[in-house]
């Protein structure tokens, strides 16, 4: 087959990283823009179970949370019903749906995809691992400099060149993640707790004692179908919160007919100004109760990716806020009349033949809120593994059905014994209401910096319109943020403790997961010495394929030297294989691997990169293999082909261009895998290509030894301090590290590597 090379255009200009390291995931065609309306429906139906179970059951427990002493003047409740409908319209709907949905990442919504997002940007990450290569993935663009970008480019400078920029943007991440935990954690115990609590208006002589205990048989219950798969437990569960929604909306009707239709009137936002007069501090205070009608927002960008933009806009404003809007009306609408029966609103005011009922839907709705928020939490830390912040844990994907379904056995535990000790302390969801407010406004605030950061840097908005957003939803958190906090000492403590906690592990996990990649980036062993390891007399090429498993993407890593002497002997084909996640959403398989020769072409040694987004599934230890040896032997023959290369005139850079497109092309010509057995000839400016068929011999070869068997190999690296580090240095690394690798990382099973066919090698790091 010959290859025929037509005239080739004036070469690309070269620009700034800026534009050239990233990716337009919401710059022309928004995610779902181009899917069908009637796949839209069906995502905005499926959306209803699956993200609007938590703020669907909020009227469960935020007047009882709003008027924990009760109510003292009738007004209030205009007043409280004013903020309730104002916060449900400024935070979820315009902040989220018209603004936050549109800085999604490939689709992914949540605080992680917004720092993936700036990290492609402007190198902000700590580790580095940056690849010029990475911005050849399908998902990147170039976009040409204009006037415009000076802002931008202003940014991307001041965040790459500031440590402390770095940090405060890694720390938001963390924090924002440790928050979706709490969230996690607190959401199952408020929404089970307060649904079961309403069987004490059929049974009063139900203890709140026994009513905790049924609640955490039901949180124990929930917490071990976990590994069944969420798209089982969640998204068949579309219908039942379709008839939750038409529920509460039909009883909000029915409240508002029956009792005080006057209660309309709280549309004028007057009646708020009237009840902060009124009420002065107490007033203030009371804004944690009433944030908790927005409990699960955040939700709606973390789960984009199961569906898209116009799935949740129209879900949204077409269902939920109507159906919740009318429940908090009608419960205003019956506390007018029946002031009293704050502390257990909502089942006071259902009616008399639809109890049951609503009761049973409460409950279910309740168990799949409880659902929606632990997929979340799953389907984050299984982001933040790719960060480097977390011990590398194994990651099942639950379903074959919908991507980014996951579960995280260890996880779940952790998660399932807080959620119940919770229930247990606290006992009340006015108490638990204190530090589920918290976890909530906390996230908001972060997604509101991030997104600032996002308008300044990739959307380069003018400056009025994002002072406009971090001014308005800012200044509106802090708000809210300062009335929670008000509330630290009766449960408000309890996240920020998650929070500390997890966080420093975090930090901690991170933090020397880069002090041992700087380590070894110091310590890479030179060409030249590793091809005198192998030409010394003892050094046997043993049959087989070796994978070494190093965090490097660049150099030879120095437990390299420390395997050829324990063991003397190197496989015929010999790979040094690195795992990268890309700060995008997924890769391409067909871009997947990224391959480099190491040493002299007889050596048969090479380097693979293979890259991941953080939505991404490894793949199972047989598929992998055959994709990596395939992908192998398509790298061998491009390069047998671009090693042929002679040009006739050295000095021409012309020539030099033209035989680097040619590369190109000869290299899309490759990809295309009709090339098996090629003698490709083109003469282009001096340049003669030639591919001779010793190709053939070297892929049969690679055949020869995958039969032969294939070894995994790993560096057990024990990280130490040196004897002069500090007291803490000392705890955080030998202390607190070493307990996380020891008890939660197991690498093999984190990256589907078969246990009989590892080797590991032991080796030191001092840092």
């Amino acid at each position: 087959m010959s290859l025929e090379v037509e005239e080739i255009p004036a070469p690309l200009k070269r620009y700034d990283s800026l534009f050239g390291n990233a990716e337009k995931v919401s710059h022309s065609k928004h995610h779902g823009s181009q899917v069908s309306w009637m796949r839209t429906l069906s995502f905005a139906f499926q959306s209803i179970g699956v993200i609007y179970g938590d703020i669907g059951t909020s009227p469960l427990y935020v007047y009882s949370s709003t008027f924990p002493n009760g109510i003292k003047n009738n007004d209030d409740l205009l007043g409280v019903l004013s903020l309730i409908l104002y916060t449900l319209i400024i935070i979820p709907m315009l902040k989220y749906v018209f603004i936050v949905l549109y800085a999604n990442d490939n689709g992914d919504g949540g605080t992680f995809a917004l720092y993936s997002l700036i990290s492609r940007y402007a190198k902000i990450r700590m580790i580095p691992d940056q690849q010029a290569e990475d911005a050849a993935v399908s998902n990147y663009h170039i976009e040409a400099p204009n006037s415009q970008l000076r802002r931008a480019q202003w940014v991307k400078q001041k965040l790459e060149s500031s440590k402390a920029a770095k940090i405060v943007l890694f720390t938001l991440t963390i924090l924002g993640t440790s928050m979706v935990i709490g969230d996690g954690t607190l959401t199952p115990a408020i929404s089970v707790l307060s649904a079961v609590s309403g069987i004490r208006e059929k049974a009063p002589s139900l203890t709140q004692t026994q009513v905790v205990l049924i609640s955490v048989a039901i949180l124990f219950m929930l917490f071990s179908v976990q590994r069944f798969g969420t798209d089982k437990v969640g998204y068949t569960f579309a219908p039942v919160i379709s008839v939750w929604f038409i529920l509460i909306a039909g009883i909000g009707l029915y409240n508002l007919v029956i009792h005080d239709i006057g209660v309309l009137r709280a549309f004028n936002p007057m009646y708020i100004v009237q009840y902060f007069t009124r009420n002065g501090k107490d007033g203030w205070v009371s804004l944690g109760g009433v944030v908790l009608c927005v409990t699960g927002t955040e939700g709606m960008f973390a789960d984009l990716g199961h569906f898209n933009i116009r799935a949740i806009q129209l879900s949204f404003n077409g269902i939920l806020f109507p159906s919740v809007a009318l429940c908090y009306i009608g419960q205003a609408a019956y506390l007018r009349k029946f002031p009293n029966d704050v502390a257990d609103t909502f089942y006071k005011s259902i009616p008399g033949p639809m109890f049951w009922p609503t009761f049973i839907i409460a409950i279910l709705a309740a168990i799949i809120a409880s659902q929606a928020m632990l997929s979340g939490a799953f389907a984050i830390l299984s982001k933040a593994l790719s960060l480097g912040c977390m011990p590398r844990v194994r990651v099942l994907h639950t379903s074959h059905k919908y991507e980014g379904q996951v579960y995280i056995p260890e996880v779940n535990f952790m998660m399932g014994l807080a959620s119940i000790i919770v229930t247990i302390a606290f006992k009340t969801t006015t108490n638990i209401g204190n530090a589920y407010g918290i976890c909530v406004v906390t996230t908001f605030s972060i997604t509101t910096h991030l997104m600032t950061v996002v308008m300044l840097l990739i959307w380069k908005k003018h400056v009025i319109f994002i002072m406009l957003f971090y001014g308005v939803f800012g200044s509106i958190e802090l708000i809210y943020l300062s009335s929670i906090l008000s509330k630290f000492i009766e449960g408000g403590y309890l996240p920020f403790c998650f929070a500390l906690v997890i966080m420093s592990l975090m930090a901690t996990w991170h933090y020397v997961q880069v002090k041992r990649y700087w380590y070894e980036l110091d310590h890479i062993v030179p060409i030249s010495e590793m091809t005198t390891l192998l030409e010394q007399s003892d050094v046997r090429r043993i049959p087989g394929v070796g994978l070494l498993y190093t965090e490097l993407v660049q150099g030879i890593p120095p437990v390299f030297p420390r395997l050829i002497k324990k063991i003397p002997s190197v496989h015929s084909i010999f790979m040094f294989m690195s795992i990268k996640h890309l700060p995008i959403s997924r890769v391409v398989p067909a871009e997947r691997f990224l391959f480099r020769q190491v040493g002299p072409r007889e050596h048969r040694m090479f380097r693979c990169v293979a890259r991941y987004g953080y939505s991404d599934k490894l793949e199972e230890p047989k598929e992998f293999a055959v994709f990596l040896v395939d992908r192998l032997k398509m790298f061998i023959q491009e390069e047998s082909a671009f090693a042929q290369i002679e040009p006739e005139n050295n000095d021409s850079s012309e020539d030099s261009e033209s035989q680097a497109r040619l590369r190109r092309s000869m290299q899309t010509a490759v990809h295309s895998e009709e090339v098996v057995e090629t003698r490709v000839s083109s003469h282009l400016g001096g340049i003669h290509f030639h591919v001779n068929q010793t190709v053939e011999e070297e892929k049969q070869l690679i055949d020869r030894e995958v039969e032969r068997g294939m070894v995994y190999l790993m560096g057990e690296a024990n990280v130490t301090t040196k004897a002069k580090s500090s007291i803490l240095k000392k705890i955080v690394v030998n202390y607190v590290y070493t307990f996380l690798r020891k008890n939660l990382t197991e690498g093999h099973k984190a990256l589907a590597i078969p246990k009989d066919q590892l080797l590991k090698v032991g080796i030191t790091y001092e840092i």
